[in-house]
């Protein structure tokens, strides 16, 4: 099937779809989180000989957390794969900033490593444990920004106690390019430190 065949099937051309997707942009979202998913495994993953078992999870198993997982160095880990919101990019002395969504598609009942059960839409400390923010929007090029999740900030909701907050992450983070803490380039390198954290857990 040629680049262009889904669109043949359907019987959509291009120019449709692009007057589709310029008045829907809850599809342009969904469409460019999938995009970053593959992105994100063509440029870091799928070619290094330190990852293994590379797997995408669906979307609809609540009981996993994460977008990917896979084996590096013999250890699971799971990915998150969160985007830019176009909306929310501003540049300031050849600075970017911008913000992404870091929470559930839906509220959900989970339950925190205290055991308390709650209903939330925000995402577990712990949950996961790489995230992965594609930077597309900031200069309209496929860059990545990673941060081990127990790094990243946690919410400030009133709803919730001052317990239950240190287990939940914020829904809403900011993130610069040039990136700053937690934030880095590298995979590898967040990954390494995850890898030790987990090996002195054992």
């Amino acid at each position: 099937m040629s680049e262009a065949g889904i669109l043949e099937k359907w019987n959509v051309t291009l120019g449709e779809l692009n007057e589709i997707l310029a008045v829907r942009p809850s599809l342009r979202g969904i469409l460019m989180g999938f995009i970053a998913e593959y992105k994100l495994t063509q440029i870091w993953f799928n070619k290094d000989s330190r990852i293994q078992e590379l797997k995408r999870y669906d979307n609809h198993d609540r009981a996993r957390s994460g977008d990917l997982g896979f084996l590096y160095q013999g250890v699971p880990v799971t990915v998150q794969v969160k985007s830019l919101q176009a909306n929310s990019i501003s540049k300031v002395n050849n600075e970017y900033s911008g913000t992404f969504q870091c929470d559930a598609s839906d509220r959900r009942r989970v339950t925190l490593p205290n055991g308390q059960v709650i209903e939330t839409t925000c995402l577990i400390v712990g949950g996961f444990d790489l995230l992965a923010v594609n930077l597309f929007e900031f200069e309209q090029q496929w860059r990545f920004a990673f941060a081990k999740n127990s790094d990243l900030p946690r919410t400030k909701h009133h709803k919730y106690t001052p317990e239950q907050r240190e287990y939940l992450l914020a829904t809403s983070i900011r993130i610069t390019w040039p990136l700053k803490p937690p934030f880095y380039e590298d995979p590898f390198m967040v990954l390494d430190t995850i890898i030790s954290e987990k090996h002195a857990k054992q």
